[in-house]
């Protein structure tokens, strides 16, 4: 009788070494981890709030989902340089000297800049539909034709310059809610053109995270309900001043949208 009681007791004591095991280890990692944030707006934390006084027209925020992990998992190292307006020569020129071989986790968002999609949001909003979707179609040529180049070769000098990285690539979210309802703003013709150039600008960013080994966070499902006229509490600012800020997350569009998406990738 007594033989079963002393399998169960080696069998507990075996899963409560191994549990803390596992616990050390997971410990041990975040402990070891150097991290770089590297990025445009969406990744500094425009619109969030909360800026960081060595940032100055970058405005990084303490809101950002690079900072919140960073609170939360205690990393060995922590270099924030994504800056608003990046584009894709900014990464090269700028931001890509704050990697090195011991970098072990890169986050990145870029090539919304490159694309024109701020010049295409202020057309949609002033302009008429047919406005609006001209701009759209040619950010989308442009997204398709032009950036998969611009991004290899962020990519690549990533890979160089960290070839030990784990490199997480975050997307864009759709700015509105189709037929959702606003006090003020524009209507479904230019929301559905918007969220569409979305979406081709997330295709050629995955295609080409994908093809670099890298991984892609997608953020437009975590967003759905949350967008500008949406059914949830808003997580992107509309038309605001600073006009930098508007269509750009908020603190809750970082800490409820890109945080955990990133944080999972």
């Amino acid at each position: 009788m007594l033989r079963p009681a002393r399998a169960l007791s080696v069998a507990a004591i075996a899963a409560a070494l191994t549990m803390t095991t596992l616990f050390t280890a997971s410990a041990a990692n975040a402990a070891g981890v150097n991290y770089v944030a590297l990025g445009d707006s969406y990744s500094a934390g425009v619109g969030a709030g909360n800026y960081l006084g060595d940032s100055g027209s970058c405005k990084r925020s303490a809101n950002a989902y690079a900072e919140l992990w960073t609170n939360a998992n205690s990393p060995a190292s922590f270099a924030f340089v994504a800056c608003s307006g990046a584009r894709t020569g900014d990464i090269l020129n700028s931001q890509i000297s704050a990697l090195n071989s011991g970098t072990t986790l890169v986050s990145l968002s870029v090539g919304g800049n490159d694309a024109g999609f701020s010049s295409t949001m202020k057309t949609c909003v002033l302009g008429s539909d047919s406005d609006c979707l001209n701009a759209v179609n040619t950010a989308e040529n442009y997204a398709t034709n032009t950036l998969p180049g611009q991004l290899d070769q962020v990519y690549n000098a990533i890979s160089a310059k960290a070839p030990n990285a784990h490199v997480v690539v975050m997307g864009y979210p759709h700015l509105y809610q189709i037929g959702g309802y606003c006090l003020f703003g524009i209507g479904d013709t230019k929301r559905a053109a918007i969220n569409e150039a979305a979406d081709t600008l997330d295709g050629v960013i995955a295609k080409e995270v994908a093809n670099a080994g890298f991984t892609f966070g997608d953020v437009r499902d975590v967003f759905a309900g949350h967008e500008i006229c949406g059914s949830q509490d808003t997580w992107l600012h509309s038309t605001t001043l600073p006009i930098d800020e508007s269509y750009h997350p908020n603190s809750a569009g970082q800490s409820g949208g890109y945080l955990p998406v990133f944080s999972q990738s």
